[in-house]
């Protein structure tokens, strides 16, 4: 009897594993893709209004393209050593620039807007990740990281800052002074909060939004950090490294999703419905579908 117990309590439990899974985040009997490997690094994820998604090779110094109907195209090649990527409301492409520490605006016929190249004089450390509010503010990380294809050997800033461009694009200002490395940002849809990430002190924080563009109510997430990162209806977040860490709006994580890559970059949702995870992870690109789906600037 007692034999027959523990075996009803095995099958029980394991199918309340099944079921929990079937309720998740991933789409219910669907795996990871690897749609295509070859590249040196690939970053910077976005998807655009139809759902195909851009990313960079940055080493390679391109922006490649994954269309709706999985054709792989070179989209902008040179591409100022871009690195994250983000689509704003009009249908322009802005991009961390980093081969000269700049910010672009890339319109469809890949003209571009060089919109910020210095602050107070002094190249940038680097742009390496942006979210563009809903109103057009853009929010973006400026650390460190010594490129290969740079002179200086020194940080141009004194500080590894995040940095807000106000709709007019007159002036980016110092928005928050006091993580060690600041790298993934994105926001809410509804453009009230706003995560970052501390890659340099493994912690993600979230913030409230003002309607000024400042930040208030600085608030501990988890203790992780991250490369990049996005959201999902539901409000879930998604960090990057050892693979994708999934985070519900309370900071507790719910989800894992592993990669066979040495490291996972960013990720992005995209394809016609919003409901494939797109994955940067080194040399591959890799999506999953999901039961969940992209929200706003990705």
């Amino acid at each position: 009897m007692k034999l027959l117990f523990i075996a009803y309590q095995s099958l029980a439990l394991m199918l309340t594993s099944i079921q929990i899974r079937s309720q998740g985040i991933i789409a219910e009997g669907t795996e990871l893709e690897k749609l295509s490997a070859g590249f040196s690094f690939t970053e910077g994820p976005a998807s655009d209004a139809e759902g195909n998604v851009y990313f960079t090779d940055q080493p390679n110094d391109r922006i490649l393209k994954w269309s709706t109907d999985d054709i792989l195209t070179t989209w902008m090649k040179p591409s100022g050593r871009s690195n994250g990527l983000s689509f704003d409301l009009q249908g322009n492409l802005w991009s961390c620039a980093d081969e000269k520490n700049q910010l672009w605006k890339i319109h469809s016929d890949l003209t571009v807007n060089v919109i910020l190249k210095d602050h107070e004089g002094d190249l940038l450390n680097g742009p390496n990740d942006l979210w563009i509010h809903p109103d057009g503010g853009i929010y973006f990380s400026d650390p460190y990281y010594q490129r290969p294809w740079w002179d200086h050997k020194e940080m141009p800033q004194d500080c590894q800052c995040v940095y807000y461009l106000p709709p007019d694009q007159e002036k980016a200002v110092r928005i928050i002074i006091d993580l060690v490395q600041p790298n993934g940002i994105i926001g809410t849809p509804d453009g009230k909060t706003l995560y970052i990430t501390d890659i340099g002190d493994k912690k993600t924080y979230s913030y409230t939004v003002q309607k000024d563009g400042s930040l208030t109510n600085k608030r501990l997430f988890c203790n992780m950090g991250s490369d990049g990162m996005t959201i999902d209806d539901k409000g879930n977040v998604y960090l990057t490294g050892n693979g994708v860490f999934v985070f519900n709006p309370e900071g507790n994580q719910i989800e894992h999703i592993e990669v066979p890559e040495r490291w996972t970059a960013n990720v992005c949702f995209g394809g016609i419905d919003m409901n494939y995870l797109f994955i940067t992870a080194s040399k591959g690109l890799y999506r999953i579908r999901m039961n969940t789906r992209g929200v706003g600037s990705q």
